[in-house]
């Protein structure tokens, strides 16, 4: 695929809108997808005494308590500040519950942590939301929520989820698929088009009830924001009308075809379901709950008006065949609203595929193109309105209910000045319903293939004064902000910064990147102060995203008060240190002031660099001479005896990490930038204690140098281990662990306690870190899509010359560039189809590889190491996206 330049003289509805967008002359991104999956069991929804946000607020709650921080639906939309949300609910008579949001397990319902039981899928989407395409099958049977919830609680680590395909729900394809499509008109208009397929082998009966509300901001006792309203409007054979009005979204109007039963109530909590205690409404929140499943017609406003409103469609689908409804919601009166309807749509549509055309690469397969293009429709139905205000949120948001006292000294108590109320890019808005900041840094890659301004924004917004914390620090996720992940953040700033400047013949966003890395020096300032402890260039970090790969809890203090040296940290540092050396050598071209700051980062890179290949104390190394790996150092704590240094062997993603901190310079930035060359080379030459530890080379003509942790003979070390298959190397990409601790698990005993760490394919039988983040072998993305990076890297500077085996012991010698290119294939081959039409990502999913089914593509979090199933969260996008950017590589390559 091919960054489109914004300045491009070639036709392109989509492309045109996106340019007006970034010119401020139509807001084409006001309103989107920008609601939640799931807004209950979120830290900011929780007002416990303990921070058990699970419990606190249930997926039972949801239905009848207003939110506070944000709102959830199926398929939902709103405007960029989420005043008035759109959704779609459904009732095929048999339920328990109105099915109004997607149900899941939380966290400790789950024997893998909390997940999503449902079947849904992002399968198209525009930059500006032009147009957008969702599918969601709806049982025709009862929802097995009882079944689901037992069952998850019965089996133990040690085997798979219990999902809503294996209760048999799906049997004699007794389902609907609900495809729910967006087109809009103009930025202000918004055409619904909602249509149920009935797969079945009989006709069946189902409600469709599109339901139009407004976020609860009036009820917290802030400011005087007047209370929004909708009302019934004019009624006619073939058409309702429902009219909204909010004080600064002013009238809106959704006008929906046929003759639907039109519902209202308000968006109000039910308190005498949720506890026993009289509401302040007499119509509340559940009232469209109890009106189907209790079929208590009294729960509605007889009077038509309030702040949530419903459409009911009820309708009998013959087998194999389908029923449609068109909604349209627009900022003013219509005479016609559906006038142009059908021809809107299929123009939307056309714009799509022909946005789509002109940017993927000419050499993708059709099942490739599939492929991509649903990968980049879910990371842009990602995006969240995310809303969370700190300060209100410690020291309470209504005068008359205080939060507890514990919180003032609990969950993020630290974090008072957090303040944001914008659109993010979520890792999946169900399962990971908030950012998350190394999350972010990869989501960024692929967004910026299409919509180049939204990924500078989201980058901007991460490291700005609304989320970073005024010492430096970069708030980590939801539920503890103070945690950290790998500092990437300068790396994805730095590759978007050139994938436009690539784009654009050379002309970058220089004010971008100059405005980013004042923040970023501010973060590496943090990482320096807090996470260097014995001032030697040796980094911690907690558990840097890699979870349970790790002896032990990183983020917590280590048995007996232990300190840990962590290979990855120091890796991450040094990566740190070489992008911003780029970022402030790129911007001294045309200001000399930051070659200065260049030439601190170079040094500062040397520290590292010596500091994690010389001995440390008792001469142990991170570098381990006999293993070729590096490992974390765990220094037991001093006591009556001799205190000791000892490698935690364990062949994992820690020990990869090292190798990704490379940069090659030009020659011509040496030429361009005097003082940094005469410090480069005075360094080189009067510090040999540093200069030891450094890679740090030229190639023979002088053209060019590279800087890097891992020299030539440990990278062919590294590589012989990460290639080989009994290792690292999986048929689907690389293990986060090596499966050599299959059968060699690696232990450390101390006294009567002992700590395992073996190699599990799927999800990992230990509750280390417990929720979902429990993996020891499964491929993921981030890690490996940065290693590939890397080897380009290498690749850049070794050149044809570094041949090695691929995989190892094959006899088969491969370029590095030729083992990006196959691990990049590896990866992409998750997804694609073989000759009978499976996709290792479906496993053995009888419902997936039916031939109905076969192109609805799930991006699941991680991969089992051995097969390639999808595990985790099914529609982790985000990082797991980053599959559109190598299937761009994979078509380049083939050029």
């Amino acid at each position: 695929m091919l960054l489109i330049p914004m300045f491009s003289a070639t036709p392109n509805p989509e492309l045109n809108r996106l340019r007006d967008h970034r010119q401020r002359r139509h807001d084409w991104k006001r309103w989107g997808p920008y609601i939640s999956e799931r807004a209950w069991g979120t830290v900011r929804e929780d007002y416990s005494p303990n921070g058990d946000a699970w419990r606190y607020f249930t997926h039972d709650h949801a239905r009848s308590k207003a939110f506070r921080w944000g709102e959830d639906a199926i398929a939902g939309w709103c405007d960029d500040q989420q005043g008035l949300c759109f959704g779609l609910a459904l009732w095929n008579g048999r339920d328990p519950i109105l099915k109004e949001r997607l149900f899941g397990l939380c966290g400790p319902e789950g024997n893998h942590g909390e997940d999503v039981k449902e079947l849904y899928y992002y399968l198209d989407g525009t930059p500006t939301h032009s147009y957008m395409k969702f599918l969601y099958k709806y049982p025709q049977n009862a929802f097995p929520y009882d079944a689901l919830v037992y069952e998850n609680h019965v089996r133990g680590t040690d085997r798979p989820e219990y999902e809503l395909p294996d209760t048999g729900i799906f049997g004699e394809s007794r389902y609907f698929d609900v495809v729910i499509e967006y087109a809009k008109p103009t930025p202000e208009s918004l055409l619904i088009r909602i249509t149920a397929h009935n797969r079945g082998p009989e006709a069946a009966t189902v409600h469709l009830i599109p339901q139009l509300w407004f976020r609860n901001t009036w009820s917290w006792g802030l400011g005087t924001s007047a209370e929004p309203s909708i009302k019934l409007g004019a009624v006619h054979p073939a058409q309702v009308e429902l009219e909204a009005r909010h004080e600064t979204l002013g009238s809106r109007h959704l006008y929906a075809q046929g003759s639907p039963n039109a519902l209202f109530t308000d968006n109000e909590t039910n308190r005498q379901r949720l506890e026993n205690a009289p509401n302040s409404r007499r119509y509340v929140k559940d009232a469209f709950h109890e009106y189907f499943i209790d079929n208590r017609a009294d729960a509605v406003n007889p009077q038509n008006r309030g702040t949530k409103a419903a459409l009911d469609y009820l309708l009998t689908i013959p087998s194999g065949q389908s029923a449609e409804i068109r909604l349209h919601l627009t900022d003013g009166p219509s005479a016609r609203p559906f006038a142009n309807f059908e021809q809107t749509f299929a123009q939307r549509i056309a714009e799509a595929d022909a946005f789509y055309a002109s940017v993927q690469a000419p050499k993708l397969s059709d099942d490739e193109r599939r492929i991509q293009r649903q990968a980049l429709a879910g990371m842009l139905w990602s995006k969240q309105f995310y809303y969370y205000d700190m300060r209100l949120w410690l020291f309470g948001d209504n005068p008359v209910c205080r939060p507890p006292e514990p919180r003032l000294t609990g969950r993020n108590h630290h974090w008072a000045s957090l303040y944001v109320a914008d659109v993010m890019s979520m890792p999946d808005k169900w399962e990971y319903p908030w950012f998350a900041a190394w999350d972010l840094a990869f989501h960024v890659i692929p967004l910026a293939m299409i919509d180049i301004d939204f990924a500078k924004d989201q980058m901007e917004l991460l490291i700005s004064e609304k989320l970073m914390h005024p010492n430096g620090q970069i708030p980590a996720y939801e539920w503890e902000f103070g945690d950290v992940n790998p500092p990437v953040q300068a790396w994805a700033v730095w590759r978007v910064y050139n994938m436009e400047k690539h784009a654009n013949n050379e002309r970058g966003d220089r004010a971008f990147l100059e405005r980013c890395y004042h923040k970023l020096l501010m973060n590496f300032i943090w990482w320096v102060n807090r996470k260097d402890r014995g001032g030697q260039n040796i980094f911690e970090g907690g558990f840097l995203g890699l979870d349970n790969i790790s002896v032990f809890d990183r983020s917590q203090q280590l048995p007996d008060g232990g300190r840990l040296e962590q290979a990855d940290a120091t890796g991450w540092m040094g990566l740190f240190c070489l992008n911003l050396m780029a970022i402030g050598l790129e911007l001294a071209q045309e200001d000399r002031v930051y070659e200065h700051v260049g030439i601190k980062f170079f040094e500062h890179f040397m520290s590292i660099s010596a500091a994690i290949n010389e001995d440390q104390t008792d001469d142990v190394h991170m570098w381990d001479n006999h293993d070729h790996w590096y490992y974390d150092l765990i220094h037991e704590p001093a006591g009556g005896g001799r205190r000791r240094t000892l490698p935690l062997a364990v062949r994992s993603l820690v020990g990869l990490v090292p190798v990704f901190a490379a940069q090659v310079l030009e020659q011509r930035w040496f030429e361009k930038l005097p003082a940094f060359k005469a410090r480069y080379e005075w360094l080189l030459t009067n510090r040999p204690e540093l200069a030891s530890g450094i890679v740090c080379v030229w190639t023979p003509d002088g053209n060019k140098c590279l800087l890097s942790i891992v020299n030539y003979d440990r990278l062919r070390c590294i590589l012989t281990r990460a290639l080989d298959e009994n290792e690292f190397l999986s048929a689907f990409g690389l293990r986060s662990l090596s499966k050599y601790h299959e059968a060699h698990p690696f232990i450390l005993a101390e006294g009567e306690r002992q700590w395992t760490v073996r190699y599990e394919p799927a999800e990992s039988r230990t509750q280390l870190f417990g929720g979902n983040s429990n993996w020891r072998g499964p491929v993921w993305f981030p890690t490996a899509f940065m290693f590939i990076t890397a080897l380009r890297v290498y690749d850049r500077f070794y050149g044809p010359g570094f041949e090695i085996e691929c995989p190892t012991g094959s006899g088969r010698l491969m370029t590095l560039n030729q083992v990006a290119i196959e691990l990049g294939r590896r990866l992409c081959s998750l997804f694609l189809a073989d000759p009978q039409g499976h996709r290792p990502c479906y496993g053995e999913d009888v419902l997936h590889n039916a031939p109905c089914c076969r192109d609805l593509v799930l991006f699941h979090e991680y991969f089992h190491g051995d097969t390639g199933e999808g595990l985790g969260a099914s529609h982790q996008t985000g990082w797991t996206g980053l599959v559109a950017k190598l299937l761009d590589q994979q078509a380049t390559d083939r050029e």
